[in-house]
């Protein structure tokens, strides 16, 4: 679960940290105080798009860290795909220094880029933002919900419509490029054939262009190779007056002369005997070299007209040796199918007919699949829709096969609902207002947070246009789903922020030059009062807080049966 936010010099918030407790977290505040903050600090700290305008004013940088508790196998497993240790009491801290030009993310002290903490950040919270609800206009967003649901019989089928759907492009992009007329392919086959000769009677060999380069290079400067080695076997040799090996052995031969005498001097014979040495070595390896520099005009030619041979190759079929050899099996390739085209053609086809009837059916698997799948989840969701004030709903998820296949299958999912006694179902898009797109989505959410392990679900504003008993509906479904999850849920409506288990309210408060936006936990008088207000009392009178009072108490009263119900799920079924 979420454990703490911290929140440093980002929009009005100079400094302020936030520790979320288990159950509904219910944040309330007054129009303008910075609810969306909350969010939108979230959204920051794991990984959402930085702009400099979020920066308070006057400040460089700014800081967002988040520190969740997850002892769970799925967390630590993510964490180790990401190569990031886990620690052993199960925290795991994201935090992201924001400023201009840059941004730097760390998991638990370690650097790690914003993919990194967005692949965390799957397995430890699931934010629905405002106008979440907006995206099941979508049919697109059916078919993910729905796909969601399905559970792990539902990915290896996915992956393997997936790969046939790949097969079966690759083989019709190849048989589109490869159909040609009978003067086409001709012209193909004779560039093919002259290509493919002009490289195999080249009898490349793999490094021969820099060995050859080598050699060019030194027969190309060789007459200034041979004339410097000469000069410099002059002036160490022996046979110039002044060369140093002739000067060496006179010295050496005067040193022996006194070197019987002391010890030192014999340990400088020595020396000098090694320095001798290894000069008549340097001077045997530099005739031994100028030796070898002896060539002639025919062998530079033979080796010049080489390079040109490789480099001309090189510049029509490849920027390497390896390249123009690859080529040249490709145009080999080519020949064979061109020489024997119609058998080539024909096996082409005959490999995509046997791909097309393997997605056919990869696609009628996961279809099925996605059928018993939509059974299951229309029964749940309908039960949600219910539970959230939807009293005369019908509900269905019709899966349905369509012509056009694609890496998902050939079914078209859609979302269709009945409101009212006697209508028939239509389309989710065309009927739903918005406050019911936002009970619907509530209702996804629900029977889906019973699906998999994710701690931590953050709700902004769920309670988007709705009002009275639909609004206590929504909060005793928040509280079900608090009951297996930690929740946070940003509201305005006093029916939700009654259930709260911890009551937090943002507030906005401003001086002559400075404005700041804090968070803080309210005790359970501050929470009667923040009730209050939420049902409109501009003053704290008896009346209000005696309406807050009995608000409280229904909400407690729901909490009670609902904490029973958990404990004995066949007294009521619509808890999972």
């Amino acid at each position: 679960m979420l454990q703490s936010l911290h929140v440093k010099n980002l929009a009005l918030i100079q400094e302020t940290e936030v520790e979320f407790g288990e159950g509904l977290n219910i944040l309330t505040g007054e129009t303008g105080a910075g609810k969306s903050l909350l969010i939108g600090s979230l959204n920051l700290a794991l990984g959402g798009k930085f702009d400099k305008e979020m920066l308070r004013r006057g400040a460089e940088n700014a800081l967002v860290e988040l520190v969740f508790v997850a002892t769970d196998a799925q967390v630590r497993q993510k964490l180790e795909q990401l190569d990031l240790e886990a620690q052993e009491d199960g925290t795991v801290i994201i935090s992201r220094k924001l400023q201009v030009g840059k941004s730097v993310c760390k998991i638990n002290g370690e650097t790690v880029t914003a993919k990194q903490v967005k692949e965390l950040a799957e397995v430890l919270i699931d934010i629905h933002g405002q106008h979440e609800h907006q995206s099941l206009l979508h049919k697109k967003k059916h078919m993910e919900i729905l796909d969601s649901y399905c559970g792990a019989e539902f990915g290896p089928a996915a992956r393997a419509v997936e790969e046939a759907y790949r097969e079966c492009s690759r083989l019709r992009k190849e048989l589109a490029e490869d159909s040609m007329d009978e003067e086409t392919k001709e012209k193909e086959k004779s560039l093919a054939e002259f290509e493919w000769q002009e490289i195999e009677q080249a009898k490349l060999v793999v490094g021969e262009d820099e060995e050859l380069e080598k050699r060019y290079r030194l027969m190309a400067n060789s007459k200034k190779i041979t004339e410097s080695l000469a000069e410099s076997y002059r002036y160490t040799g022996n046979e110039e007056d002044m060369g140093a090996g002739g000067s060496l052995s006179r010295a050496l031969r005067a040193l022996r002369n006194v070197s019987a005498y002391d010890g030192r001097l014999e340990e400088l014979e020595g020396q000098l005997a090694e320095i001798d040495s290894l000069l008549a070595d340097y001077n045997r390896d530099v005739s031994e070299y100028m030796s070898d520099c002896e060539f002639d005009e025919e062998e530079f030619d033979q080796v010049e007209d080489r390079l040109n041979t490789l480099n001309h190759l090189k510049g029509k079929y490849g920027s390497t040796i390896e390249d123009v050899i690859a080529y040249g099996e490709e145009r080999q390739q080519l020949l064979a199918r061109l020489s024997d085209y119609d058998a080539y053609m024909q096996d082409l086809e005959q490999k995509l007919k046997k791909a097309e009837k393997k997605l056919e059916k990869a696609c009628g698997k996961l279809s099925s699949i996605r059928s018993k799948n939509a059974g299951v989840l229309t029964e749940k969701l309908t039960e949600a829709l219910v539970n959230l004030n939807f009293l005369s709903v019908a509900f269905e998820i019709a899966v349905r096969p369509e012509q056009a296949v694609t890496a998902k299958g050939y079914d078209d999912v859609e979302f269709l609902i009945s409101t009212n006694p006697g209508e028939s179902l239509k389309p989710l898009a065309q009927v739903a207002s918005g406050g019911e797109l936002s009970r619907v989505m509530l209702a996804i959410k629900t029977v889906l947070a019973g699906r998999d392990d994710i701690d931590t679900l953050i709700f902004d504003e769920i309670d988007a246009g709705i009002s009275g008993r639909t609004a206590w509906k929504v909060s005793e479904q928040l509280d079900t789903v608090a009951g297996a999850h930690q929740v946070i849920c940003i509201t305005h409506l006093p029916q939700i922020a009654a259930m709260a288990d911890t009551h937090f309210v943002i507030e906005k408060s401003s001086t002559q030059d400075n404005t700041i936006t804090d968070i803080r936990a309210l005790e359970e008088e501050e929470a009667l009062g923040e009730l209050a207000r939420l049902l409109g009392s501009d003053e704290l009178t008896e009346a209000a807080l005696s309406n807050a009072r009995q608000m409280r108490l229904q909400a407690a009263e729901h909490k009670e049966k609902n904490r029973k119900g958990r404990k004995n799920p066949e007294d009521n079924s619509h808890v999972e």
